[in-house]
């Protein structure tokens, strides 16, 4: 049969001679996904509105004594420590329960200083006007028996110091035994007991503020460090734009310069770990393992031992190995990648204001984080008071919900004469606090979604103003005036609905994701081997479909930003237009990626390095002027963190240019053959970098491609 068989990757382009680059006539796009964003948003806002209307973050920052008062704020402004009445009655498994003492609390200026009773107090009038600063209301004239009765003041009171806003006692030991105030014993009011029957009420009683002592500390380092830390990313701006300024004019050296820089400053870092785990080799307590150590919050500890140095040795020593290895192989295509880099270079000369534009979307991720942190935090506050029924004895009504306006003349106060209306946590039974959970999800669903379009329009912003420069007869002359304003607002007017249609697939897709990881934290317990192994395949199966959304709405967004059509025509023609020049994409595209990636490494182990010596004190010249943390991973982690988004944003510009380039260079091949009819648009120094390529990625898929290569050779010798 003469039947010419049909492309596996659909039709190559065709020659189109009124085509100069981004149509300028095109519609909008996609407008159902641009109308379904907008409602999202405004739902959003009016989500937000409604966290604020009904949260308050002085519950998670502030303690709460009996009646729901937030100790240190308003009237309680000078009182801003919680007091228990009866500190064994912590001891209750009740409080793992709810979370709440047992026993009243009230809120006071500073702990007490004394151990005394009520009953030797009251007949002292300067103590008993020091001991009435602890009771939940001026007693009067009333008898002992009666204030003990109705709970007005405590049974005694106990030398505390404040910790985390509380007052504990103040426990210490002599030899063996544990002592209160410098004494083994103490007087409760009723009889006389041991100083350690306060430990199990202290315990439980911290038990729920293990995790706030430790995110203070952090928050408390933050304080210290912050300026710091600033500094440390302010270097890590001014090392970003050096590196990018240095690529725009001497793209080859550069390279080069990157890539033995990242080998010698991984290289550097398992000669310093490898000096230290021979140091510490007589060190008394450091052959000691991770595992008999278990978790510390203070990381400085594990530095102290020995096979925490000997991981470093290892990771740092694999990963040597592998940059070596890719340096080896793709050796010959690295110099091909270098010419690549240095086109490039030149788009971004002529769109300079394109280094700048990572700052813009910089300040959009933090509006949208923002708004999410802050939605989150109300949301999380927006509960209720709830108040329990707290009894010494048995009592049929125990642990039922209260009124204490009305508690003393109910039904459960004549029943149970003993008991107590006592606040015991914040939660809510109106219909707003039974959809809190689902508000909380649109939260992270919108996030995600809004944080995802910011991104979206970055890239597709960039791409419109890099395409321009590609496609323009003769550049820079043909070339918009102001590309990158055009391209942005050529996004923003025509496809919006595009921008959302691919944020929301890929939203969808991290929202699973972070369901899965839910259900893998609740089922760590499990013994259900299938069940574990299976979302363990989920898991990586959606890790794999994030990675590749990612790259086709990156290749999606600048067809869009091209060509002007909806997402899915867009995404279909990168796809297929990827597939028909599948080895150059693996040849040319995905080794620049990793060039561009070895310039972000360097960039955050220089800065990474700096940060740790700096912090950790371990360099006489910053002892002076290191600020005293509790844990100086914190701002390490942070500096790290901050500085590789801060590489990532600036080198995202040539990721984009390059990835521009590469599809425009693709498309070029296809619509023309170098003749004088049908001219290239590409440069002269682009066409170098396609003779250099053409032995490696001669594989064309069509019987037009092999003819455009021909013809392009011809060319070229004549």
């Amino acid at each position: 049969m003469d039947m010419e068989e049909k492309p596996k990757y659909g039709e190559p382009k065709k020659f189109d001679p009124d085509f100069k680059g981004p149509i300028q006539n095109r519609g909008c796009t996609d407008i159902i996904c641009c109308i379904l964003f907008m409602v999202a948003i405004v739902g959003y806002v009016a989500v937000g509105i409604l966290a604020w209307s009904h949260g308050d973050p002085r519950k998670v920052i502030y303690p709460t004594d009996s009646l729901g008062q937030y100790c240190g704020q308003g009237k309680l402004e000078k009182k801003p420590l919680l007091f228990y009445f009866n500190m064994m009655k912590c001891a209750s498994p009740m409080v793992l329960l709810e979370f709440q003492c047992p026993t009243p609390q009230v809120c006071v200026e500073k702990c007490p200083d004394r151990t005394s009773t009520l009953l030797t107090a009251i007949k002292n009038p300067p103590d008993w006007e020091y001991y009435k600063s602890y009771c939940r209301e001026d007693p009067g004239n009333m008898p002992v028996p009666q204030i003990l009765q109705k709970k007005l003041c405590p049974a005694y009171l106990i030398s505390s110091k404040p910790f985390l806003q509380r007052c504990f006692p103040s426990l210490g030991k002599k030899g063996e035994v544990i002592t209160v105030g410098d004494k083994e014993t103490f007087n409760d009011g009723d009889k006389i007991r041991d100083a350690k029957d306060l430990v199990a009420g202290m315990n439980n009683a911290t038990v729920v503020m293990e995790g706030r002592q430790v995110a203070m500390k952090i928050f408390e380092d933050y304080t210290k460090s912050w300026y710091w830390i600033l500094i440390c990313l302010l270097i890590a701006v001014v090392l970003s734009l050096i590196f990018i300024v240095l690529l725009r004019y001497l793209a080859g050296i550069m390279v080069w310069v990157m890539i033995l820089l990242v080998v010698a400053v991984v290289a550097c870092g398992i000669a310093y770990s490898s000096f230290k785990y021979v140091n510490l080799k007589d060190t008394v307590g450091s052959n000691i393992t991770l595992k008999e150590l278990g978790f510390q919050p203070d990381f400085s500890v594990y530095l102290h031992i020995r096979q925490t140095w000997l991981a470093f040795i290892i990771i740092l020593a694999i990963l040597e190995v592998i940059i070596l290895v890719l340096l080896i192989f793709l050796r010959n295509r690295i110099r091909i990648a270098v010419e690549l880099m240095k086109e490039a270079s030149r788009a971004v000369g002529c769109v300079m204001s394109s280094l700048f534009y990572p700052i813009f979307t910089f300040f959009l991720l933090t509006i949208v984080i923002a708004y999410w942190g802050i939605t989150a935090v109300f949301l999380s506050t927006s509960s209720e008071p709830v108040y329990k029924v707290f009894n010494e004895t048995v009592c049929p009504h125990a642990r039922q919900t209260c009124q204490p306006e009305n508690f003393t003349s109910s039904a459960m106060k004549i029943d149970c004469p003993k008991s107590e209306c006592l606040f015991a946590f914040y939660g809510g039974e109106t219909p707003y606090h039974k959809y809190l959970i689902l508000f909380q999800f649109y939260n992270v669903f919108l996030f995600f979604w809004c944080a995802n379009f910011v991104t979206a329009l970055g890239q597709m912003t960039l791409a419109g103003a890099f395409a321009s420069y590609y496609w323009a007869p003769n550049k820079p002359n043909d070339m918009p005036a102001y590309p990158l304003c055009a391209s942005l607002g050529r996004s923003l007017r025509y496809h919006t609905g595009s921008l959302a249609f691919g944020s929301l697939i890929l939203a969808i897709v991290q929202i699973i994701r972070v369901l899965l990881e839910y259900i893998d934290h609740k089922l760590k317990g499990a013994e259900n081997k299938f069940a574990r192994f299976l979302l363990c395949c989920l898991k990586c199966c959606f890790w794999c479909l994030e990675k590749f959304i990612k790259f086709m709405n990156r290749n999606a967004y600048i067809m869009v930003a091209i060509y002007g059509k909806n997402f899915c025509r867009s995404a279909s023609d990168a796809f297929f237009l990827l597939m028909r020049n599948v080895i150059r994409v693996v040849v040319l595209d995905k080794v620049t990626d990793f060039i561009l990636f070895l310039g972000k490494l360097l960039i955050v182990g220089l800065v990474g390095i700096f940060a740790f010596f700096f912090f950790s004190g371990h360099t006489d010249a910053f002892k002076t002027a290191a600020p005293s943390l509790h844990y100086y991973w914190v701002p390490i982690l942070t500096v790290l963190v901050g500085t590789y988004l801060i590489a990532h944003g600036f080198f995202s510009v040539y990721a984009m240019c390059v990835d521009t380039l590469f599809l425009c260079f693709c498309e070029d091949l296809e619509r023309n053959d170098g003749s004088a009819a049908r001219p290239y648009h590409m440069t002269s120094e682009l066409r170098d970098i396609l003779m250099k390529d053409t032995d490696a990625a001669r594989t064309p898929t069509s019987r037009d491609e092999t003819m455009q290569l021909t013809a392009h050779e011809k060319t070229m010798e004549n």
